[in-house]
């Protein structure tokens, strides 16, 4: 039952992702903190903690299809305990026996702040694959239109020319340093948690870290080598670094969102067969996975912003922060993860109107007013030249060529020789570079 729109089978497909929800699923995650379970009690069996063939005896009857989930319920509200009614579900399908050597010496926290660490793994793993999938289109996008001119924008309003290739090598390189941004912080991220009541494994005493050690490897995770109950600096790193991709993509939406107007026409979405912008303006087409991409971002950062609360706990153990983490965390890893299959299907698709960027570059004059200011500073200092540029172009609405020249400031010919100047020459240099630095950081990887 979904009691969600995000949730729901109508449109979870605009929050979330196939493989994102098979991760947050409640099978799904159940069966994963059995595993963990399983994990624990092998890391045990060297320590005497529990028998030796506990965990296999205890991976062959925890599954989740066996648990009767209605009885689990009904026993984590009875007790008011996250996992209480787990162990108990889970009691009533094991060999007698095997019961008391079931969770033996941890905590909800070792429970599911392990799970977490899996999570931060897995969804880091798919959100790399797609941002690399991101950036292999933007850049060949950047090399495509390395040398189409287009209006260079400040504001809102055309400045001066750059090319979109330079545009959309900056995308890819900001694209780059959020894959940077994830191979470095995965050791940091990618640890489980063994820490008992308050962090100082005093169940297990001194073979407490050794035993933490063997059951982080067991669940495919490294050791943290501290507890870190109160100290949620992992989780709010992760869901900043999701936000900030995020960030990005509404950066690359609200672009094409723009530009796609009619009256500029320099970008289009791709139209998707069957696609209907408008039930009562059928003559529309709207950039509606622009849109989304810029609405995903800011339900992305509302997520993650809660995440950074987290931060603040208080002693060893501090439910304010990681209970919150529950829903921001699986939050902000769906809707990266339908940010970035979104992106993928824009970028993929993205229609490109070099006609209509040249337009606008001629119907503002060729935008030259920057390298006619370089070249009057020359002759009369940056900040003269400036204000009597100012003056002919804002003030009086003059041509420049003529109205220098009648100042007698310069000739007409020097006028439109320094307008005439290369202004695009750096911007095809600067996207030689980026294609320079991914293709090197693809070799290493």
């Amino acid at each position: 039952m979904a009691t969600r729109l995000t949730t729901s089978r109508l449109y979870a497909h605009l929050w979330g992702s196939p493989e994102t929800d098979a991760l947050f699923d409640e099978v799904a995650m159940l069966q994963r903190w059995l595993d963990i379970l399983v994990a624990l009690a092998r890391a045990q069996e060297p320590s005497g903690v529990v028998p030796p063939g506990t965990a296999d005896r205890l991976a062959a009857a925890a599954r989740v299809e066996a648990l009767d989930l209605g009885f689990v319920a009904e026993q984590t509200r009875a007790t008011s305990h996250s996992t209480l009614g787990l162990i108990r579900g889970l009691a009533r399908v094991l060999p007698e026996d095997l019961r008391e050597h079931v969770y033996v010496g941890a905590t909800v926290q070792d429970l599911t702040d392990t799970w977490f660490g899996t999570v931060l793994r897995d969804v880091g793993d798919l959100v790399r694959r797609d941002l690399l999938a991101c950036e292999d289109l933007l850049l060949a996008l950047a090399a495509e239109h390395r040398d189409t001119v287009m209006a260079g924008r400040t504001h809102g309003q055309p400045g001066a020319p750059i090319t979109f290739g330079f545009k959309v090598a900056s995308w890819a390189d900001e694209v780059r340093r959020h894959l940077d941004r994830l191979d470095e912080g995965r050791a940091r991220w990618c640890v489980g948690q063994l820490a008992g009541a308050v962090g100082a494994l005093a169940f297990f005493g001194a073979d407490g870290p050794a035993l933490r050690g063997r059951f982080c490897a067991g669940v495919g995770l490294a050791d943290p080598g501290m507890s870190w109950l109160t100290a949620r600096d992992r989780v709010a790193e992760f869901g900043t670094v999701l936000a900030m991709v995020c960030g990005t993509l509404a950066r690359i939406g609200v672009e094409v969102y723009e530009l796609a107007r009619p009256e500029i026409g320099e970008l289009a979405e791709p139209a998707a067969p069957g696609a209907v912008s408008s039930i009562t303006m059928p003559h529309k087409r709207n950039p509606e996975t622009g849109e989304h991409l810029d609405t995903l971002a800011r339900l992305a950062r509302s997520s993650s912003a809660v995440l950074l609360e987290g931060m603040v706990g208080g002693h060893e153990r501090d439910g304010r922060s990681w209970k919150a983490e529950w829903v921001a965390l699986p939050e902000v890893c769906q809707l990266t993860a339908a940010a970035l299959r979104l992106a993928r299907g824009l970028l993929g698709g993205l229609e490109v109107h070099p006609e209509a960027m040249a337009a606008t570059v001629e119907r503002f004059g060729g935008l030259d007013s920057e390298r006619v200011l370089a070249g009057l500073s020359v002759r009369l200092g940056k900040h003269r030249a400036q204000q009597v540029l100012h003056e002919v172009l804002r003030d009086e609405g003059a041509e420049p060529a003529a109205a220098l020249a009648a100042r007698g400031v310069a000739t007409a010919a020097e006028v439109r020789a320094w307008g005439a100047a290369g202004a695009v020459d750096a911007c095809g240099a600067m996207v030689d570079a980026v294609l320079a630095r991914a293709a090197l950081a693809r070799g290493r990887a």
